[in-house]
């Protein structure tokens, strides 16, 4: 009888351990992304000096990541420019996921029409190539950090949108709605107090894991001259750059902050899928 027991006891505190390591592993990458930030705004000072006898340096100890054709440093302009694009991914991601979770508790509870409406728009914004979308906003849009912000918060919300919304349908045929019902309450107090509130955990961990795709999005609209402003050092507009000088050898240019950028997403999607496992209380398996 004690060969069961001890096996429980085994799994569980093997799944807590995998748990605290899944907390350490988030809380090192939310210290790392913070890292960036701070050091953006330490670097911002310096990513636009220039020194023309410095230029074109290959990587150094005196200079990290080298020098652009402008003798301009490319570690600081690299650290400037990831600080904008964690700006651009937490605006543009938090207003898009805003908008998911509104579409999906108000599909819910406010009956078949919103819900036909809902699922239209979801599967017209699903239907259009994605880029194009955003790139034909952007332009209409007249191209900026606004811009990108708009163009990105507009198409990033349907695939959350669908999670949300088989949440919400499970919340609505709950005993405690149908009680709340019974007492009168309205539509909107149940979709404030009852829906949103348990859409909450999945809106957060959608929230974050939105953040790599608005992330790259502006980087893809910047490279191609759509995004934020030029004299800007954002990573995009550093690729951009960089095409005119690789034939030359200077590789660093593209290379070290392409590679930074992807670290950054690579940490933030990281942060969103071990939130995702806490916050699943079916995932023992972490």
């Amino acid at each position: 009888m004690s060969a069961p027991t001890t096996h429980v006891a085994d799994e569980e505190f093997g799944s807590d351990g995998r748990r605290r390591r899944t907390l350490w592993t988030t809380a090192a990458l939310l210290v790392f992304v913070l890292a960036i930030v701070v050091a953006g705004f330490w670097a911002d000072g310096t990513a636009g000096v220039t020194s023309l006898d410095d230029r074109r340096q290959a990587p150094s100890p005196d200079a990290w990541f080298g020098t652009d054709w402008l003798g301009r440093d490319v570690f600081a302009r690299t650290l400037v420019g990831l600080r904008l694009s964690l700006f651009v991914g937490v605006v543009a991601a938090t207003a898009s996921a805003l908008i998911a979770i509104t579409l999906a508790a108000a599909s819910a509870v406010f009956g078949r029409w919103v819900s036909a409406v809902v699922n239209w728009l979801v599967d017209l914004f699903l239907a259009l190539p994605h880029l194009v979308l955003l790139i034909l906003i952007a332009f209409a849009l007249g191209g900026g950090t606004k811009a990108v912000v708009i163009a990105v918060a507009l198409t990033h919300w349907p695939t959350l949108t669908r999670v949300l919304q088989a949440q919400a349908r499970v919340v609505v045929s709950s005993d405690y709605v149908a009680l709340s019902r019974g007492f009168g309450r309205s539509r909107r107090f149940i979709m404030a107090r009852h829906v949103v509130r348990h859409l909450v955990p999945h809106f957060v961990v959608g929230l974050v894991l939105l953040f790599p795709h608005a992330i790259l999005h502006e980087a893809a609209l910047s490279f191609l001259g759509l995004g934020v402003d030029p004299s800007r050092p954002a990573i995009g507009i550093l690729l951009s750059e960089s095409m005119r000088y690789l034939s030359s050898g200077m590789w660093w240019l593209a290379v070290l902050p392409g590679l930074c950028l992807l670290l950054l997403v690579k940490s933030v999607d990281s942060i969103g899928d071990n939130l995702r496992r806490l916050t699943d209380p079916r995932s023992h398996h972490l």
